[in-house]
């Protein structure tokens, strides 16, 4: 369609993704988010001409983003007001004497729209006054005050609106005109507010808005070709450790009274030492052994808590999250079911995580091997991590 120009809005200051850069600046690749954004509609053939729409404050950074881009159909970026809504009627009227007979509007934090959803949306324009892209809404949907459920809402034609939004550009420039100081969240909610029609395209869960850091970390992911966005991973780890002399055993973190004691460089906790050994495994981090070796007199007597929270560290580095984990405690004695719960208390404090993600248990070889015959106990311990 000819006179279909693109205005992307970018001079929001992202107070949840946090940081002192605005997100649309953030690096993505060898660009930025925005960077992407603008790279994308200047190759699309039907679009004649590109505007964006940036925080007074941001122009060295905008001039960073496109300082490689020599497309003419590039335009001068215009300065947003205090809404949203300023912004996109201020990028409206900037464009107004290039005649265009449509406008494409998108948010400048989603960098993965397609070629094709532009397309969609242009063809849609041939027949509605508006159209935006969409996705079926799938998950079961609570209306909720105070953080209780008051009822269960039908989820039956209901979508998530994206964008691009395309409109006839006359109707949407008077549109926001008329209703200047509505500060709606979307473009189309001024068409629906003057009963004007606007169509719905299939949109794309590739087309995601980057609005936490969370958000931020599948793009970078999704660029390198590493979207691992629901990834599980899971380790396994086994220690066992020979009884001594000793008045009480130090397992998952608490102290059991016991008329012997574990034997180890460190405090001897069997089951943080499996734990850790899961955690580190499951992100292929090699041991505990790799980490703190027993040769190292660092660790004599180390509490095994400083262990468990250095394979954390590990985890969170690499954007992984702790889904849940499962320890089961081989011995004959002493009986570990009056201290599970401490346990599981214990473990979830040190991780981070709702004590529903920790299971502990025990078990006993029926008198066979070292453990049955009480010199020693072991354990063994499963990891399932998710990569955000």
């Amino acid at each position: 369609m000819a006179g279909c120009y693109a205005l992307i809005v970018a001079a929001g200051r992202g107070q949840r993704f946090g940081g002192e850069m605005p997100k649309q600046y953030a690096p993505l690749g060898d660009s930025t988010i925005l960077g992407k954004c603008i790279s994308t509609f200047i190759a699309h053939p039907d679009i004649g001409g590109v505007r964006c729409v940036i925080n007074k404050d941001d122009v060295n950074l905008y001039d960073a983003t496109v300082k490689s881009f020599s497309e003419p159909k590039l335009l001068p970026p215009v300065f947003g007001g205090e809404t949203r809504q300023q912004s996109v009627l201020g990028g409206l009227e900037s464009i107004s004497s290039l005649s265009p007979d449509t406008v494409l509007i998108h948010d400048g934090a989603r960098p993965f729209v397609s070629d094709e959803l532009i397309s969609d949306v242009i063809s849609a324009l041939e027949n509605a006054s508006g159209a935006i892209p969409g996705l079926a809404v799938v998950d079961t949907l609570k209306e909720c005050f105070d953080d209780t459920i008051k009822k269960t809402v039908s989820r039956n034609n209901l979508f998530r609106a994206q964008t691009p939004q395309g409109f006839h550009f006359n109707e949407i420039t008077k549109a926001h005109r008329n209703f200047i100081n509505n500060n709606e969240t979307d473009d189309a909610s001024l068409f629906e507010e003057l009963g004007i029609k606007v169509s719905v395209v299939n949109g794309s869960e590739e087309n995601f808005k980057i609005t936490t850091q969370d958000d931020y970390i599948r793009a970078q992911n999704k660029f390198a070709g590493n979207d691992v966005r629901g990834e599980t991973r899971t380790g396994f780890g086994f220690d066992v450790h020979r009884f001594g002399a000793g008045s009480a055993l130090r397992l998952c973190g608490i102290d059991v009274p016991f008329n012997k004691a574990a034997i180890g460089h460190s405090d001897a906790d069997v089951g943080l030492h499996a734990l850790t050994d899961a955690l580190l495994g499951a992100i292929g981090e090699g041991d505990i052994g790799t980490h703190f070796p027993p040769s190292d007199q660092r660790w004599k007597g180390s509490n095994s808590e400083v262990f468990v929270l250095r394979a954390l560290e590990l985890i969170t580095e690499k954007n992984a999250k702790i889904t849940n984990i499962d320890i089961t405690l081989v011995c004959e004695a002493p009986k570990i079911g009056p201290y599970r719960d401490q346990m599981r208390a214990r473990v979830a404090s040190i991780l981070g995580i709702d004590v529903s993600r920790v299971s502990i248990k025990a078990t006993t070889t029926e008198g066979l091997g070292a453990t049955g015959r009480g010199e020693g106990i072991a354990a063994q311990a499963v990891v399932c991590l998710f990569m955000a």
